[in-house]
């Protein structure tokens, strides 16, 4: 079951002066694979204890599995990954991911991280300060999780 109005138009593509998000795909796997090993510390840090990921034994062959499972969740309007990429699709940077709500009295949990070689220039910053304008605009949510944080959607009214 969406957790989405049936109407509401989920955005597949979103680009900026710096990087374009859009939906995750098993094509993406040798890129992703690559951020994900090469950020095993930061988002173990992030994500271990919640999500039990990375695991430091990733596989290309389970991350084709994962993105195949994202793939597929976003098709059936069920969850949303975006893949952060860079402007020419030659690095992945990182991932955002839309998911139903778990508590009472949210509508998403959306989570974001950065690959780890993009720490120092504050692209997670970036990156989160983006998702908070775009949720506002292009999202139906007024109350969400961020990283694990309740933030109020502010739409500037």
């Amino acid at each position: 079951m969406s957790f989405l109005p049936k109407d509401f138009q989920v955005p597949e593509l979103v680009e900026t002066d710096h990087f374009r998000m859009r939906s995750i795909t098993i094509h993406d796997v040798f890129k992703d694979y690559d951020a994900v090993m090469s950020s095993h510390e930061h988002l173990w840090q992030r994500f271990g204890e919640i999500w039990g990921w990375p695991s430091k034994d990733l596989t290309i062959e389970q991350d084709i599995i994962d993105l195949g499972w994202h793939q597929k969740e976003f098709q059936l309007r069920s969850s949303f990954d975006y893949a952060v990429m860079s402007l020419d699709e030659s690095k992945l940077l990182g991932c955002v991911y839309i998911d139903p709500p778990m508590e009472d009295g949210i509508e998403a949990e959306i989570w974001f991280w950065g690959r780890q070689s993009e720490l120092l220039s504050g692209f997670e910053d970036q990156l989160e300060n983006f998702l908070l304008s775009w949720i506002a605009s292009s999202w139906p949510f007024t109350t969400v999780i961020l990283n694990g944080s309740v933030r109020s959607i502010d739409r500037g009214n």
